[in-house]
């Protein structure tokens, strides 16, 4: 699907659902976030966005009914700020989980109602199943449309670009673990948070995988070659094929790959260098 993203403009991407994007471009959130709205007697929005006034009133104006319900995928602060204050504007019910311990963690989300793995939001016009999906960040949850066979995944699966993992928070085990998950549930259309919806997500899926195996990998032969490493130390050589400019984010990526090493018991860390297990 190849219409253009423009802020502030409803657009139609699929049976009974709308795509607004929020003028949030920028290096972290390409385009800027999608929001998505459910139905049109009653209206269902995901990922209000960040706390812009003149995007929740954009919200409100493109609405094809009234807004009763607004879910967000986690509570990142470009995905959920936004959430209570439209709620006290329409009254709307606030669903999703609770944000965990974190600088980056939008603790003015407080659901009315905690959706845990495998819960849904039914109305008479669509069905919303919720998908737990941690890694990026614990309480991350993708929403599958049953009716579409749709995903709508938030930053657990972006267009155009990998996602940071971001420890403690982010966990590169429960991520790759979670991309393995989607592809049990047949699914035909990603939609991310951001950019546009993917038509092909198994080979989406494998590409991310297979890309953060690759990653890992690199990290193995370099501590094989190279052992008691810093952290600074491996950036340059794990993510030669990036930007220095970026550096200072693939290192969070890179100790969330070295957590992962560790927990398998594949590396260790003795005074912040480190090194391959014996």
């Amino acid at each position: 699907m190849s219409t253009e993203l423009l802020p502030g403009v409803l657009q139609n991407i699929g049976r009974g659902v709308g795509r607004l994007l929020a003028p949030n471009a920028g290096p972290m959130t390409g385009p800027g976030t999608n929001t998505y709205l459910f139905g049109d007697a009653e209206v269902a929005v995901l990922d209000p966005g960040p706390l812009l006034d003149k995007h929740i009133a954009a919200i409100q104006k493109v609405a094809p009914g009234p807004i009763k319900w607004i879910l967000v995928t986690h509570t990142h602060p470009d995905h959920s700020p936004a959430a209570c204050k439209l709620a006290e504007e329409t009254g709307a019910e606030l669903l999703g989980q609770p944000p965990p311990d974190g600088y980056v963690q939008d603790k003015t989300f407080v659901p009315d109602r905690i959706l845990e793995d495998g819960d849904s939001l039914e109305t008479a016009e669509f069905c919303l199943r919720a998908v737990h999906t941690p890694g990026h960040a614990s309480n991350h949850i993708c929403y599958r449309h049953e009716a579409l066979r749709w995903l709508f995944t938030g930053d657990h699966v972006m267009n155009g670009s990998t996602v940071v993992i971001d420890p403690p928070d982010g966990n590169m085990k429960h991520y790759l673990d979670s991309l393995a998950h989607l592809k049990t549930l047949n699914l035909a259309a990603l939609a991310p948070g951001h950019g546009h919806v993917i038509d092909d997500p198994d080979a989406v899926i494998d590409w991310l995988i297979n890309h953060r195996l690759k990653r890992e990998a690199k990290v193995i032969a370099r501590l094989r070659t190279h052992p008691r490493l810093t952290l600074e130390n491996l950036t340059p050589f794990v993510y030669d094929d990036v930007g220095e400019h970026l550096h200072p984010l693939a290192q969070r990526s890179l100790l969330a790959h070295l957590l992962k090493l560790e927990s398998e018991e594949r590396a260790i860390q003795d005074n912040e260098r480190w090194r391959l297990a014996d």
